[in-house]
C-alpha cells in the first residue's frame, strides 16, 4: 500500500516538473519573440540607439547609431564614448551622464559634437536615461541619438541671414513698423522711436490705438487703417506728424500689405515713415515754387496762394474759392483735400448749376423710399457719400434761396436730414465752395443769403486770371506740350518766337482752359516740331493783328527779366530759355541785343 502511494506521488511530481519545464520553455520563447521584435523596432528607426555601461562603454547599439558615427556595429561594441570625441567634449558629456546617474532623471535634447570614423565632425542630439537591473540597481545608460548637423548649419545660416537683415532693419533711417490685422505692433526698428515715439521693446504686442503712438496726433492711423482694410499698398501719403517733441515734423507714410510665406494669407501691413521735415522746410524756404499739387505757377500771386493753401490743408475751415472761369478753382479744391488729413477719404463734387431745384435737395442730402414720386428706395445724398472727406459745391452762386437755407443749417449745426425723414445725420465733411460769380453783389441784390455768404467765406482763396500772371504762361505751355505730345503721339518741341509773342500778349478771357484748348488746336494742325502762328486759333491771331493784346513788355523790363533768369540758372542758356518761354536762338539774339554779361553772383 505504501509502495503504491509513493508510486502515485512520484508520478504527480513528474507531471508537475513537466508542466514547469513547458512553462519555462514558453516563457523563453515569448522572451525571445519580444527581444526579436524590440530588435526589429530598434533597427527600423532612423534615430540611433545605444546602451553603455557605467564606464561609458558600448554594450549595444542599432544600425542607425553605426551609420551616424561611421563605425561598424562590431567595432562599436566595447568602444568607450571618449574614442569618438575630443577630450574637452568628452568631459562635458561625462558630466552630463554623471548628472543623470546622480539624479536618476533623464536628460533630453543634449547637444554635442562627435568625430566619425573618417574624421568628419557631426553634431548630435542625445536623450539620456538610466538603465537598472532586476533589483533596481543602476547598471548603465541608454541613449536615443539624432544627427542634427544639417539642421544646426541651416539654423546658423538662417541666424546669420537674420542678423544681417536685422542690422539693415536697424540701420534704416526711416521708421519701419509692422502691424498685424488687428493693428497690434509686431515689430519696429530704432528709427520708429525717433520719428514716432514708439519703443519696440515696450510697444510690441500692443494695439496701435489707443495704447501706442502716444507722442503724436496719430495722423498716420488713416494710412494704417486703409492699408489693412483694402489689403493694398498706400503709396507716399504726406502728412503733418505733430510729434510732441517735434511739432512741425512732416513725414511720408507708405503702407504695404504683409503676406504669408506662400503669399496666400494676408497677415497685416508694413508701414514705412520717412521724415521729410528738413526737405519740406527747404521747399518752404525757396522763393519760388512752380507747382502745388496739380496747380502750376511761379508768379508772386501764385506763391501767396501756395502759402495760403499750405496753411489751410490740415484745417477743417470752410473755404470759398473765387475767380473767373478757367482759372483752376477745382484744382485748388483738390489740392486742399489731397494735401490734408482727409486725403484718403472721398472727395465728392456737386455741380450746383447742373441740378434742377426739384432734385437738388435729394442729391445733397439723400431721400427715403416713398418720400416723393419715383423714390423707390432709400438713397444716400452727396453729404453722406462724402462722410469723412470733402464735398465741393461748384458754382455755389447758382443755388436757390430754399437750398441756401438748408445748406446754412448743415454748416452751422453739422447735421442734415434726408428728404422724407426727420432723423438728423451728422455731417462729418469739410465744405469747399467755388464760384465765378460776385457773391457780394448777389447779396446786395438779395439773391444770396448774407449769413450763408459769410459762413462760406471763412477763408477766401481768390484765383488770379491768366492775364494777371503772364509770367506763368511758359510753364503752362511746357506742361501742355508734354501732355499733348503723349496723347497725339507727336514730338513738338515748342513755339516759334511769333507764337510766343502772341501768347504773352493775348488777354486770355477763357484763362488756362482757353490756353489748353489753343495748344490742343495747334497740335491738330502742326506737322513739324514747332508750333507757328498759323497753327493758333483764328480769334487769337485776329486779336494780335488788331493790337488788342496785353501791352508789350518794355525793353528795359525785358532786359532785367532775362538777366535775372540767366543769373538764376548760372547762365545755362537752355534752362533760361525754357523758363523764359523762348527758344535758345531768340535768347542768344536778345543777349547780343542788350549786351548782357554775367554778374558777380552768377560767376
Amino acid at each position: 500500500m505504501d509502495k503504491e502511494l509513493r508510486s502515485g506521488e512520484s508520478g504527480r511530481n513528474l507531471n508537475i516538473l513537466k508542466v514547469k519545464s513547458s512553462d519555462h520553455k514558453n516563457a523563453e520563447k515569448t522572451l525571445r519573440t519580444l527581444e526579436e521584435r524590440q530588435q526589429t523596432i530598434l533597427e527600423g528607426i532612423e534615430e540611433g540607439y545605444i546602451e553603455v555601461d557605467l564606464n561609458g562603454t558600448t554594450v549595444f547599439c542599432n544600425n542607425s547609431f553605426s551609420r551616424i558615427t561611421g563605425y561598424p556595429t562590431k567595432e562599436l561594441l566595447g568602444l568607450n564614448f571618449r574614442e569618438y570625441m575630443i577630450e574637452d567634449m568628452a568631459k562635458t558629456v561625462f558630466a552630463t551622464y554623471n548628472k543623470v546617474f546622480k539624479s536618476g532623471a533623464p536628460n533630453k535634447g543634449f547637444h554635442y559634437e562627435i568625430i566619425t570614423k573618417n574624421g568628419i565632425k557631426r553634431i548630435i542630439e542625445n536623450s539620456i536615461s538610466l538603465m537598472r537591473d532586476a533589483e533596481g540597481h543602476r547598471k548603465g545608460f541608454r541613449s536615443v541619438v539624432r544627427d542634427i548637423t544639417d539642421r544646426k548649419l541651416a539654423e546658423k545660416e538662417l541666424e546669420m541671414h537674420r542678423s544681417h537683415l536685422q542690422a539693415i532693419f536697424e540701420s534704416v533711417k526711416d521708421a519701419i513698423i509692422t502691424f498685424d490685422s488687428d493693428m497690434v505692433v509686431v515689430e519696429a526698428n530704432k528709427a520708429a522711436e525717433n520719428i514716432c515715439g514708439l519703443v519696440a521693446k515696450k510697444d510690441m504686442g500692443r494695439v496701435v490705438f489707443p495704447d501706442c503712438l502716444t507722442q503724436c496726433d496719430k495722423n498716420c492711423l488713416d494710412v494704417i487703417q486703409e492699408a489693412l482694410r483694402s489689403k493694398t499698398t498706400i503709396m507716399e501719403y504726406r502728412i503733418k506728424c505733430n510729434h510732441h517733441h517735434r511739432p512741425q515734423q512732416r513725414v511720408i507714410v507708405t503702407g504695404s500689405r504683409l503676406l504669408s510665406s506662400n503669399d496666400k494669407f494676408f497677415m497685416g501691413t508694413v508701414v514705412v515713415i520717412r521724415d521729410i521735415t528738413r526737405l519740406s522746410n527747404l521747399e518752404r524756404e525757396l522763393k519760388e515754387r512752380h507747382q502745388f499739387q496739380k496747380i502750376i505757377g511761379k508768379s508772386g500771386k501764385m506763391q501767396d496762394i501756395y502759402e495760403l493753401l499750405s496753411s489751410l490743408a490740415d484745417l477743417e475751415t470752410t473755404v470759398l474759392i473765387t475767380g473767373e472761369s478757367g482759372t483752376g478753382k477745382s484744382l485748388v479744391a483738390s489740392a486742399l483735400h489731397y494735401s490734408g488729413n482727409r486725403a484718403l477719404k472721398p472727395m465728392v463734387t456737386v455741380n450746383c448749376s447742373a441740378l434742377p431745384e426739384s432734385l437738388f435737395e435729394s442729391e445733397l442730402f439723400g431721400h427715403v423710399k416713398g418720400s416723393f414720386t419715383g423714390a423707390v428706395k432709400d438713397t444716400q445724398g452727396r453729404f453722406q457719400v462724402a462722410s469723412g472727406g470733402t464735398i465741393l459745391l461748384d458754382e455755389i452762386g447758382d443755388i436757390s434761396p430754399r437750398i441756401q437755407l438748408k445748406l446754412l443749417r448743415v454748416l452751422e449745426e453739422r447735421e442734415f436730414e434726408r428728404v422724407g425723414e426727420s432723423v438728423p445725420i451728422k455731417a462729418d465733411v469739410r465744405v469747399i465752395a467755388c464760384t465765378n460769380r460776385d457773391l457780394k453783389e448777389k447779396v446786395r441784390l438779395g439773391e444770396f443769403r448774407e449769413d450763408l455768404y459769410y459762413r462760406l467765406k471763412v477763408v477766401e482763396v481768390k484765383m488770379p486770371s491768366l492775364r494777371e500772371r503772364v509770367e506763368d504762361i511758359p510753364l503752362f505751355v511746357e506742361h501742355f506740350l508734354n501732355i499733348f505730345n503723349e496723347s497725339f503721339q507727336k514730338n513738338i518741341h515748342g513755339l516759334s518766337d511769333e507764337a510766343v509773342e502772341v501768347f504773352m500778349s493775348y488777354p486770355w478771357p477763357g484763362n488756362v482752359r482757353e490756353l489748353r484748348h489753343s495748344i490742343e488746336h495747334a497740335f491738330v494742325l502742326c506737322r513739324g516740331p514747332i508750333i507757328c502762328l498759323d497753327h493758333l486759333p483764328v480769334e487769337i491771331r485776329r486779336c494780335h493783328d488788331n493790337g488788342q493784346g496785353i501791352s508789350k513788355r518794355r525793353p528795359v523790363k525785358e532786359q532785367e527779366e532775362i538777366l535775372t533768369v540767366l543769373d538764376k540758372t548760372y547762365w545755362n542758356k537752355a534752362k533760361a530759355a525754357r523758363l523764359l518761354g523762348i527758344d535758345r536762338g531768340t535768347l542768344y539774339r536778345k543777349i547780343h541785343k542788350y549786351r548782357l554779361s554775367k554778374s558777380e553772383k552768377s560767376v
